[in-house]
């Protein structure tokens, strides 16, 4: 088998589950589960049917538990789906290039407060697969192609959500990393991949979501050994698991619960079927012999412990919304101050990637072109197709179930038009379509024009301008590679603004001297166009980094979506480790830009790394259940401290990245980020960082022994502002 990104998968779990704090809930949860008769034990784990409940996943009243109305479980990873009243927020893909920890949280407080109040008990998100094949459709749900920074989004985000008392779902577990045969396909990982789980685990998540694919030939919501041995034994995990990804992942009744499910959604086999395979099959299942008494209650009990753990036996609002029938629902707005977080976001997750002659922030010009269908509002309004399946106008989110209905959408042509009358700049656009020639005309003579492209994708239920989900490639929509060279052709400073779904290939165009400036603004929510205006004025100086690396052609990269096959599709892993940057870096690529790299319109200087401390000591705890959170291998034993200065004339915010360089024996990427932080300072100001390591961002997975241990020799630690810019460099010797 394969060596894939472990590290990733492990680490992200780990972050996600440890501290989950049920020991205490557990045992209250205990005694109540106790007095229930083994139908109702069952009915809590299992759904109500698709349309058998408001929501989009719901489960029955339980009069004997005080309390209990059922639970509500509702999509999206960027705001609640099927409702009225509720905000767009910028996708995790967006929260994850602003490296800012602070702003991640609060954009999962603010989601949280969203769906408390439509009385949803669990939100469904964050996402937390990899941008494994930069082409799969749901990569802008998640947070990138490295592990860590995914691992600390989702970490962030549970905190958020959960701190309003509403449970998060973390999904999708395990390797869903396409969308092309996702219900057809085994991804196949060896063991060293399935390791890389343990960072979502300290986040106290409630609830975890299996996915359609299986691992290693068997269903991930009946695999006992991800969810069993490596979630709910090594992890030491006590929260439920539900089947996903999008409903319909169960196939059985005692394999399901017996692997580890705890939750069945939407509840019935398949749509309308008015049957189940937990329910009734799981009492009588339990009456057979086939799932043991003691499964059945342990799946109640960690159900009812994470609903107790949130409070949401007392005081919970009510759900107040239908999502088939709009008109039940009492349209309840949500929405409250978000927009302005929301904004904020857009703006600081906004990549500057060039900015040749700091044409840059923008000064009241006296003429402005504003091209490309991706500047304006769709032509029927922002909600014009379900679950946005289709690509017109300007892309704030991508398709399928991670999205949400916009309240309004402020697209960038509104919010450039009311910039330029307030400067008093004359405008000229063409945005109706995407015809080069008339948008060359537009463009002709002005003092700089911008140039607004696109490319989408999304879930598999939809196929938009032929592609089915995923990307069919990594080009701009709509012939945005053309339009950029056309428009290049009659204006010689051409500013192109990327809303994309993730990286596309740039390189007809991106060194062509006429295009001035590049901003990958990415899927910002409602706020699309006041967020690209704060940071093409200067409002907000750039301070979004690349989550994902931008090659120069897509054989670059070292995993691509499997478009074709039949039966059983075989997803082999192949590439191990070292997906984006790693692979880059450990076959010596050269991208278009680097995974962490941004620009800003100030400059920064490092000095003054030092490292202290050391991984030695300490005692390991034995190896068993829970045994990847062992605190000798988590508590931090090493600190890396230096400078960081603004050099330039402009505040501005600083991301300094700290990345590991293992020794050869460890067989890892050369470079592989530990550490990050986003860092605002004042022109000629000052500050000190510092970075923590612990024994695991020292540890490679010891197949063998089944645990984690220290890679033996010298441990390169380098901070810089991105995986290939490197200003300051040490090392420490295990």
């Amino acid at each position: 088998m394969s060596r894939a990104p472990s590290e990733p998968l492990l680490s992200l779990l780990l972050r996600t589950f440890l501290r989950f704090g049920q020991q205490l809930t557990l045992r209250f949860a205990k005694p109540v589960v106790a007095t229930l008769s083994n139908a109702d034990k069952a009915s809590l784990g299992t759904g109500l049917g698709l349309i058998g409940g408001p929501c989009i996943g719901s489960t029955a009243k339980v009069s004997t538990i005080p309390g209990w109305a059922g639970l509500c479980l509702q999509d999206s990873p960027v705001g609640v789906r099927f409702v009225s009243g509720n905000s767009v927020f910028p996708a995790e893909i967006n929260a994850a290039a602003t490296f800012n920890r602070t702003l991640i949280r609060a954009r999962g407080a603010a989601m949280g407060a969203e769906f408390r109040g439509k009385g949803i008990n669990v939100a469904l998100g964050p996402m937390m697969n990899l941008m494994r094949a930069p082409a799969a459709g749901r990569n802008w749900e998640g947070a990138g192609g490295d592990p860590y920074l995914t691992g600390e989004v989702a970490f962030e985000m549970i905190e958020g959500i959960q701190s309003q008392g509403v449970q998060a779902c973390a999904k999708h577990l395990i390797n869903n990393e396409q969308e092309h045969f996702r219900m057809t396909s085994s991804s196949n990982v060896d063991d060293r991949h399935t390791s890389c789980m343990r960072i979502r685990v300290q986040a106290n998540v409630a609830s975890v979501m299996c996915s359609y694919n299986q691992v290693n030939g068997t269903f991930a919501c009946e695999n006992d050994k991800v969810l069993n041995g490596l979630l709910k034994g090594e992890l030491g995990y006590q929260g439920y698991v539900i089947c996903g990804e999008d409903w319909y992942a169960t196939h059985s009744t005692a394999p399901s619960a017996n692997g580890g499910l705890d939750m069945t959604m939407p509840g019935d086999k398949f749509f309308a079927s008015f049957s189940s395979y937990f329910g009734d099959n799981l009492v009588s299942a339990v009456k057979n012999g086939d799932v043991t008494q003691a499964r059945l209650d342990d799946m109640a009990t960690r159900i009812l412990a994470a609903w107790y753990m949130m409070g949401q036996d007392s005081g919970y609002p009510a759900v107040n919304f239908n999502s088939w029938i709009s008109f039940l629902g009492s349209n309840v707005n949500v929405q409250g101050d978000h927009a302005s977080l929301i904004r904020t976001i857009g703006a600081q997750s906004a990549v500057l990637l060039k900015n040749q002659g700091s044409v840059l922030p923008l000064s009241a010009p006296k003429s402005l072109a504003i091209v490309g269908t991706g500047a304006r509002s769709a032509i029927f309004g922002p909600n014009e197709c379900s679950d946005h399946s289709c690509n017109d106008g300007v892309l704030a989110v991508g398709w399928g179930s991670g999205t949400a209905s916009f309240p309004y959408l402020t697209a960038p042509l509104d919010a450039l038009q009311a910039k330029a009358k307030v400067d008093g700049t004359s405008v000229s656009t063409w945005t109706f379509s995407d015809d080069v020639n008339l948008s060359a005309n537009a463009a002709k003579g002005k003092q700089a024009a911008l140039v607004f492209i696109t490319a989408d994708s999304g879930e598999a239920q939809y196929t938009v301008e032929g592609n089915a989900g995923d990307r069919n490639d990594l080009q701009a929509w709509h012939g945005g590679d053309a339009l950029v060279e056309k428009v290049a052709s009659v204006n010689n400073n051409t500013i192109v603004i990327v809303n994309s779904v993730g990286p596309i290939i740039m390189d007809a165009w991106i060194t062509n001297p006429n295009v001035t400036a590049v901003i990958w603004a990415g899927l910002p929510g409602q706020e699309v166009g006041n967020a690209i205006v704060d940071v093409l004025y200067g409002a907000v100086n750039p301070a979004g980094r690349l989550p994902f690396t931008i090659a120069k052609a897509e054989p670059d990269y070292s995993a691509r979506v499997t478009y074709t096959g039949s039966g059983t599709v075989q997803i082999p892993y192949s590439e191990g480790l070292f997906i984006d940057y790693r692979h880059f870096d450990q076959n010596d690529i050269a991208p278009r830009f680097e995974f962490g790299f941004g620009l800003s319109y100030t400059t920064f200087s490092y000095a003054a790394l030092k490292v202290s401390g050391s991984t030695a000591g300490g005692t390991r705890q034995a190896i068993g259940p829970g045994s990847a959170l062992d605190p000798w291998l988590h508590d931090p034993v090493v600190t890396v401290t230096f400078t960081l200065t603004n050099t330039g004339s402009r505040a501005g915010t600083e991301v300094p990245q700290l990345y590991t360089s293992p020794p050869a024996s460890a067989n890892q990427a050369p470079f592989n980020l530990k550490g990050f932080d986003s860092v605002y300072l004042n022109p000629g100001e000052t500050k000190t960082v510092t970075f923590q390591l612990s024994r695991y961002d020292f540890s490679v997975w010891n197949v063998v022994a089944q645990r984690w241990d220290i890679a033996t020799g010298v441990t390169g630690l380098s901070v810089g502002s991105s995986s290939r810019n490197l200003k300051l460099k040490g090392s420490i010797t295990n």
